[in-house]
């Protein structure tokens, strides 16, 4: 069976390009020209990848990024204009896999198409969904629902600023992080990062995680740097 792709673009002349070349060789392709019509098409037949223009009319790429991804486990590829960066940038914050600059040769638009596939096919829902569940310190953090349990797996209260601390200590083993660091990588533009907040923060996640909380082995503190994420606590 054809792997199923979905073109989300308002302009019907790269629709129809995209459609003809890719159909060419040997996917499946569905056409939607905006917001609605993707989510018709989304429920009609599920795609594996959507190829996503940010610059929609109405709901913008990025907006349905951000849907796409609350709601399917399907790859996304973003479309920018050639030089926006910042749409780029904002396009894998929101959760794409990829993105490709107008203008594009379609070869290297498939390039990227058969890259994300593969990158998908190598997770299966299994090893997904054990991928999810993660052990920081003497807890499980579940990546998806975003609920901490303790080892006999009642759930740690946990505030939506202690998970993005928690993810992005996760995504970061053993290396310091600085208070200014960890205020980039969380996106919180609200704190400061010369105060106090972030290691109050961190005060309350130790005692959530940690065995010791006086005595961390998981989220430890490098003087003068930062904190680091261990893993196992080694």
């Amino acid at each position: 069976m054809a792997t199923r792709l979905l073109v989300v673009d308002d302009d019907p002349a790269i629709r129809e390009m995209l459609s003809e070349y890719l159909s060419s060789h040997g996917y499946e392709v569905a056409l939607a020209e905006g917001g609605a019509a993707m989510r018709v098409e989304l429920e009609r037949a599920r795609p594996a990848l959507v190829l996503l223009d940010i610059g929609l009319p109405g709901e913008d790429g990025l907006t349905l990024a951000r849907f796409v991804r609350e709601r399917y486990d399907v790859g996304i590829i973003m479309v920018t204009g050639a030089d926006e960066v910042v749409d780029r940038v904002a396009g894998l914050e929101v959760g794409a896999d990829d993105y490709v600059s107008k203008p594009f040769d379609p070869r290297e638009l498939r390039a990227r198409v058969k890259s994300v596939l593969r990158r998908l096919e190598g997770k299966s829902p299994e090893r997904r969904a054990a991928a999810e569940i993660v052990a920081i310190g003497a807890c499980q953090l579940n990546l998806r629902s975003r609920q901490l349990s303790d080892a006999k797996g009642r759930e740690v209260p946990l505030t939506a600023m202690e998970f993005q601390l928690l993810q992005t200590f996760l995504e970061h083993p053993n290396q310091v992080l600085s208070r200014d660091r960890l205020l980039t990588l969380t996106r919180n533009r609200e704190w400061e990062p010369f105060d106090r907040s972030i290691d109050i923060r961190i005060a309350r996640l130790r005692r959530k995680v940690e065995e010791d909380p006086d005595r961390p082995r998981s989220i430890r503190t490098v003087r003068g740097a930062g904190y680091m994420y261990v893993p196992g606590g080694k």
